[in-house]
């Protein structure tokens, strides 16, 4: 997203992606509606509702007592309101079949980066392992946006503090069937057995999730599917044709849940942004939007800087003042619910609710749209500056 954001501008951008495609399975696929408005800043909001996709515009959790909406995105004052469920990666093949429209714009597959090029303690470049050899790409700066695992972050030497969530997540899929779940909102949440259920409507099957404690998986792997469909049915009832498709242990994929922050994302001719500066919790499905702000507040910020071929450190700096205190909200609020909600499931702790200070927000009609809101848009609402909207198409 940033490298179509700064080539839209004229700035040479270089994409070194380590996969030979983009097709493989991926579980973030929400895009939010803070990024499809810039994606409408740009003139991308039509063309990506184009590609396959379903929407949702909040959960609805099945507790003991009742079913709960802890937020409603209808209820925002946007063009988009609602949650735009796309693969993810039929929406990388998107932005950089956009971003290549730009004669600015390189892309290079394959390309395994394994070190920078310092000169006198600055980042001007990376060395990078092609199928056909070793290269070597220069640049005024190098960005690190390549996930959790990021082996930029390694070779600069900067260490994320990690927290600990209580939970793993074990995905699958489950078939649409003729007698369905009726979910408002397209995402459902189910508790019981000291497990919770995740279902988010993709149009043509549910993209379902199994949360459990943390550390607990080789117990549930050596229990055998069998035992996963009975957890599940006892959740949902109305799901127990859907779990007959689950037959062996090849369709289940985990995810080890981990959110970490680094306190330093920068280093002189080096910024990491996205999953390489903050590890994000699964909760609420925020990391790409988060990762997509920062890209966005990167364009704003270093665009002046990088025609002019110098970027110094102050302005990598101001992009992580900018983006650091919306990350540290929403991880602590994460953790809240990680911590007085996910925890009291995980461990069998009665009762189980909503917390209280959440049904107090939604009971109260001046505060009623704030969860929805931090949702959707973050701490901080951000938009390109002035002179990014839409322009003509270059090349």
């Amino acid at each position: 997203m940033l490298a179509l954001l700064l080539a839209r501008q004229g700035i040479s951008v270089t994409l070194l992606e380590m996969h030979k495609d983009f097709d493989r399975e991926f579980r973030g696929d929400t895009l939010h509606p803070t990024v499809l408005e810039v994606l409408d800043q740009i003139g991308l909001a039509a063309p990506i509702h184009e590609l396959p996709h379903s929407k949702a515009t909040g959960p609805t959790v099945q507790f003991p007592n009742g079913p709960f909406r802890p937020f409603d995105l209808s209820r925002l004052k946007t063009r988009f309101p609602y949650i735009l469920l796309v693969p993810q990666a039929r929406f990388l093949d998107f932005i950089t079949r956009e971003a290549s429209k730009y004669p600015s714009f390189r892309l290079v597959m394959q390309a395994n980066v394994k070190r920078f090029v310092p000169e006198d303690g600055i980042v001007c470049g990376v060395q990078y392992l092609a199928p056909d050899g070793w290269h070597e790409v220069r640049a005024p700066l190098t960005i690190g946006a390549d996930g959790r695992f990021s082996e930029m972050r390694k070779l600069a030497g900067i260490k994320p503090v990690k927290t600990s969530p209580p939970m793993d997540v074990l995905w699958f899929r489950l078939p649409k069937l003729a007698q369905d779940l009726d979910v408002p909102g397209g995402v459902y949440g189910g508790i019981g057995r000291g497990r919770i259920l995740i279902a988010l409507d993709r149009a043509d099957y549910w993209q379902a999730g199994l949360v459990f404690p943390k550390g607990q998986y080789t117990l549930l792997r050596d229990q055998g599917v069998e035992a996963i469909r009975k957890t599940i049915t006892e959740i949902e009832p109305r799901l127990d044709k859907h779990v007959q498709t689950l037959t062996g242990w090849h369709q289940f994929s985990l995810l080890s849940v981990e959110a970490s922050r680094c306190s330093r994302w920068h280093k002189p001719g080096l910024l990491l942004i996205g999953d390489a500066a903050h590890v994000m919790s699964p909760v609420a499905g925020v990391g790409i939007n988060y990762a997509i702000q920062d890209a966005v507040v990167a364009a704003n910020v270093l665009s002046g800087p990088l025609k002019t071929g110098h970027v110094a450190e102050s302005s990598l700096a101001e992009v992580q003042r900018q983006r650091e205190w919306p990350t540290k909200v929403i991880q602590a609020m994460q953790d809240f619910f990680q911590k007085n909600l996910i925890a009291n499931v995980l461990t069998n702790k009665p009762p189980v609710r909503p917390p209280w200070q959440l049904r107090l927000l939604t009971g109260i009609p001046g505060l009623r749209t704030l969860p929805a809101y931090l949702f959707a848009f973050g701490a901080r609402r951000v938009r390109l500056r002035g002179g990014q909207d839409v322009t003509g198409v270059a090349g």
